[in-house]
């Protein structure tokens, strides 16, 4: 079993030098891999990929990066040939585990390339920023992040227990991940969105294709599960999209904090995938507590909902929701496969049903108007006078999309 080390060999060799040997201690071979700079190898006998290596990987010599002296781009394409170099001995069957430290800049170069890595494979990564925010090291991958307590300056009382401890965690996370039982593969793999105003229709969705070895991975529409669902469907993980809950849009639009970015809807249609698409909850934007909505929202008589003490619903209005549709036409017009867009005429969530507090059926058809007169007239458009989250609605859904893979 032999895990790869990923690490800033000039600046923190001492540590990394007991990392690896933490890791050997512990049963397992090890392979280095130095993104330092200014360093030439762990001066330990391991096998070890040198940063030059890693730079010619992303097309440049380690001679013109110490030349230009810009730290920025140096990680830059550090975190690319990483990234390769990594992906190269993954591919071959030598890596059961990756492991790397580091402040922010250490991170940032790690977690980049650990998030060009398979799913599935242990990546675990100490880090001083493993608090807080830290959607931009793990990305959309499962990268375990492991707080450092101090920092990785030198070894000392709790540097030594945090180290060992990382070493425990990537050593016994491969040595399951070579053991474990793959089971049998499904024929068909579908993703589908999610969101707790959409989880009778999703359930019932999912319900309905899991049978003769179809799998269905659901997403939390969360931002972050909108994005690693865009990226399992790049990476070619997914034979079928079922998008009925693309809130994260309408967190896009109105700068809520569940947005998945621009990418968002992106991928089914890029990759030639069957995409069933659903507005569901984009009647709602997402914000943390009451009091950190932005003051626009709160000064103009919004309507607001504090769903839970961390959680503040605001229902869209109209010139949001043809914003909405605007992005809906923008990505489903070019899409390279079959698209099917399914409208439920009355409320697009639970909260949207008739006689709810977020039911506006001015701002729905705004949004239904806009795809109505600019999608693509080869994109099938189906409305159902039914709530989103009505079994027929499922139904009916399930049924289009076993149209479409057909």
């Amino acid at each position: 079993m032999n895990i790869l080390v990923i690490g800033t060999f000039d600046s923190k060799r001492e540590e990394y030098q007991f990392l690896v040997s933490e890791i050997q201690r512990l049963g397992a071979s090890v392979t280095a891999m130095d993104i330092g700079t200014f360093s030439d190898g762990l001066g330990v006998e391991v096998d070890c990929v040198l940063a030059k290596k890693v730079l010619s990987a992303a097309g440049v010599s380690i001679s013109e990066v110490r030349a230009a002296r810009d730290r920025g781009e140096a990680m830059k394409q550090m975190a690319e040939g990483a990234a390769l170099k990594s992906r190269e001995l993954i591919d071959s069957g030598r890596v059961a585990g990756v492991i790397g430290m580091g402040g922010s800049g250490g991170s940032s170069v790690i977690s980049a390339a650990m998030q060009r890595l398979p799913i599935g494979l242990p990546k675990v990564l100490l880090s001083t920023m493993a608090g807080g925010d830290t959607r931009a090291f793990v990305g959309s991958r499962d990268i375990t992040l492991i707080p450092s307590i101090t920092d990785i300056s030198g070894l000392n009382r709790i540097s030594r227990v945090m180290i060992s401890s990382a070493a425990a965690a990537v050593v016994g996370m491969a040595e399951e991940y070579g053991k474990r039982e793959q089971g049998a593969k499904a024929e068909k793999v579908f993703a589908a969105s999610m969101f707790g105003n959409t989880t009778d229709c999703v359930n019932r969705c999912r319900d309905l294709l899991q049978r003769d070895r179809q799998e269905v991975l659901v997403f939390h529409a969360t931002g972050t599960g909108g994005r690693t669902m865009e990226a399992l469907i790049e990476d070619g993980f997914v034979d079928g999209c079922l998008d009925i809950t693309t809130t994260e849009i309408a967190d896009h639009v109105c700068e809520g904090i569940l947005s998945a970015g621009p990418g968002r809807l992106a991928a089914a249609g890029q990759k030639g995938i069957p995409h069933l698409v659903v507005p569901g909850c984009v009647d709602m934007a997402n914000f943390g507590p009451l009091d950190s909505v932005p003051e626009r929202y709160r000064d103009s008589g919004r309507l607001l909902y504090e769903w839970n003490p961390a959680v503040t619903l605001m229902r869209t209005n109209v010139e949001e929701n043809r914003r909405i549709g605007e992005i809906f036409v923008e990505k489903l017009n070019g899409a390279r496969g079959p698209v099917h867009v399914l409208l439920p005429l009355r409320g697009v969530s639970i909260l949207d049903a008739d006689g709810e507090r977020f039911c506006d059926r001015e701002a729905d058809e705004s949004l239904f108007g806009v795809l109505r007169e600019k999608l693509d007239p080869s994109i099938p458009l189906t409305e159902l006078d039914l709530n989103i989250n009505d079994p027929e609605f499922a139904d009916a859904a399930v049924r289009l999309f076993e149209g479409m893979l057909a």
